[in-house]
């Protein structure tokens, strides 16, 4: 299956492992990328010394491409941007911050650069700075979420830009990929399908967790503060989403927030926790080889698209 994004990465297969801060590390990363997709550790919540071990680790379980997730909010990200390019992974995926000041270090390192934007302005800007690639992540996504739809996102971001664009937010299928790339997308990023991938460190309790949502489970906190966090409901949510309408101060909220994802992540608390998860729940049906979620996904996509020449008859 060939796109500009399997063309630019070396790829196989045009689908991107999300990167989420406390769960994607070299272990996910290699086992997508070993199944044709490209893996991503995320650096979210972690050190410098933690991207610099997992690169390394990435390499002894693949020789395939492979990359990294920097969050540009972090305190640390210029430490962290330094190892990227030190260890040189085929490509980082940028987010939460301007990513065009890095942008000539990665080149100078040899590192793909793929921003993640949320509209079209900003789109062109990184593409006219030097981008490879870019994200466009819709608010169907699990996590820290825009203001746009991902359908909305592709029918007015990709007309108006020449390099890859990878579609992100609600995918979990091959009928979403196959979807993406008619629309014009070189491919997709999927995380959540990936939370029930066997080698997922994400705690058991998640997992299990996520086979038994319904498709309405998803909540979104934060709207009101413009900084909106999509998670599945519980106990955490229902008590963030009161003081929200009771008009806490976010200061309180924020206090309320703090360290949520890791308690749900990796110490299992699913009640108290934010467990972050996208809007496509029902393919979540077992918990299997990445490898299998990877070939389940394309062959998927490859009979849609096979199917799809009949609509013109």
């Amino acid at each position: 299956m060939q796109t500009q994004l399997t063309q630019l990465l070396n790829i196989a297969y045009p689908v991107l492992q999300g990167g989420m801060a406390w769960i994607s590390d070299a272990r996910l990363a290699a086992a997508v990328s070993a199944a044709g997709g490209a893996g991503i550790i995320a650096a979210g919540g972690r050190n410098a010394a933690y991207v610099r071990e997992q690169i390394r680790l990435a390499r002894q379980l693949t020789d395939k491409p492979f990359g990294v997730n920097v969050q540009l909010m972090a305190p640390d990200k210029e430490e962290v941007i330094q190892v990227v390019c030190e260890e040189k992974p085929a490509f980082v995926t940028l987010g939460a911050g301007n990513p065009v000041p890095y942008f000539e270090k990665l080149s100078k390192a040899g590192v793909k650069k793929i921003p993640v934007v949320p509209n079209v302005k900003l789109a062109q800007r990184v593409e006219s700075n030097g981008a490879d690639a870019i994200v466009i992540e819709g608010m169907e996504a699990g996590g820290h979420i825009g203001v746009l739809t991902t359908m909305a996102l592709m029918t007015q971001v990709i007309p108006f830009i020449n390099i890859p664009v990878i579609a992100a937010g609600g995918f979990a299928d091959g009928r979403g990929l196959a979807a993406a790339l008619v629309m014009g997308a070189a491919g997709i990023q999927i995380g959540t399908r990936f939370l029930i991938a066997e080698e997922c460190s994400v705690h058991p309790n998640v997992k299990q967790r996520l086979l038994t949502a319904a498709d309405t489970d998803s909540v979104v906190t934060g709207l009101m503060s413009g900084h909106g966090v999509r998670s599945l409901r519980n106990s955490f949510t229902e008590k963030y989403l009161a003081m929200e309408r009771s008009c806490i101060p976010q200061a309180e909220l924020d206090k309320l927030a703090t360290g949520t994802n890791r308690l749900a992540a990796i110490e299992g608390d699913i009640e108290n926790g934010a467990v972050l998860a996208g809007q496509s729940l029902l393919p979540l049906k077992q918990i299997e080889p990445a490898a299998v979620i990877v070939r389940t996904i394309i062959n998927e996509a490859s009979q849609v698209l096979a199917e799809a020449p009949d609509l013109l008859s």
